[in-house]
């Protein structure tokens, strides 16, 4: 486990999160009674700025 505490995001929603290198994480964001989960890994040639998860 990287993370696991409650982070507030920036006014615009987003959050910095550093993740080590060459890894894949499964990550799961709650607000209230809302979740969202996704996966993403650091790999060399991995996207370095996830902004596909919203809640709906």
């Amino acid at each position: 486990m990287v993370l696991d505490d409650v982070v507030t995001s920036h006014a615009n929603g987003f959050i910095d999160l550093w993740l080590p290198r060459d890894r894949k994480y499964n990550v799961m964001i709650t607000h209230e009674d809302k979740v969202v989960e996704s996966q993403l890994s650091t790999f060399e040639g991995d996207n370095t700025c996830i902004t596909t998860m919203q809640f709906l």
